[in-house]
């Protein structure tokens, strides 16, 4: 589920009204920095979809009308997710955008869910600043795999965190990244990868999160 905490909520955003015209979007986005911000309904309630900095100037370019409504050029209408979406929903939802409108319980705009802000989160679940190293152990994907390898690291440290890559279906070879907890020494972590090879399992990179 995705959480409240990773959204920025309405109260803290640059939105505009669906009746503002293309020329006072256009002065609200210069003065605000962004290239894009939410269109709201007049109630400030219902999402609209979103208007781009770079739309309204290719418009003007071409001698279009600056006093058109701003839902003239309204973009991104239906990119938005609930506010109890899957983290899976959320990836493939924010692909190719800034951000992702996020409506909540009433299917009221919430808030919104950026780039920056997923990122920030996806480095946190890998604990880099409380790691010391990163393995990249690949095996064949057989079953048990990973329940193997992790036994063999638990034999000396606890895991930080596990992220699993390569998992299209068809993969002959799959990469685990193992976080280790900051006090695994050098020599611990020798032990390791040893241990590690000698069941077959293959230690290709090892990043070292402290240099």
């Amino acid at each position: 589920m995705l959480l409240k905490t990773l959204i920025k909520p309405k109260k803290d955003l640059v939105t505009v009204k669906e009746d503002i015209t293309l020329e006072e979007a256009l002065t609200v986005l210069e003065d605000s920095g962004y290239r894009c911000v939410p269109i709201l309904d007049e109630t400030g309630k219902i999402f609209r979809g979103n208007i781009y900095k770079m739309h309204i100037y290719r418009h003007k370019s071409r001698g279009g009308d600056m006093s058109l409504p701003v839902t003239h050029l309204l973009k991104n209408a239906n990119k938005f997710i609930p506010i109890d979406s899957a983290f899976f929903n959320v990836f493939f939802s924010i692909k190719d955008l800034p951000y992702i409108t996020v409506l909540d319980e009433n299917n009221f705009f919430y808030g919104i869910l950026t780039h920056t802000r997923l990122l920030d989160m996806l480095t946190q679940s890998w604990n880099f600043n409380v790691g010391s190293y990163v393995l990249t152990v690949v095996s064949s994907g057989e079953r048990g795999d990973l329940v193997d390898m992790a036994k063999i690291i638990t034999k000396y440290t606890s895991i930080a965190s596990c992220i699993t890559l390569d998992v299209q279906q068809g993969e002959l070879v799959r990469r685990t990244l193992f976080t280790l907890p900051s006090d695994v020494s050098h020599e611990k972590l020798e032990r390791i990868v040893a241990s590690l090879e000698r069941k077959n399992f293959k230690v290709p990179e090892i990043e070292d999160l402290q240099a």
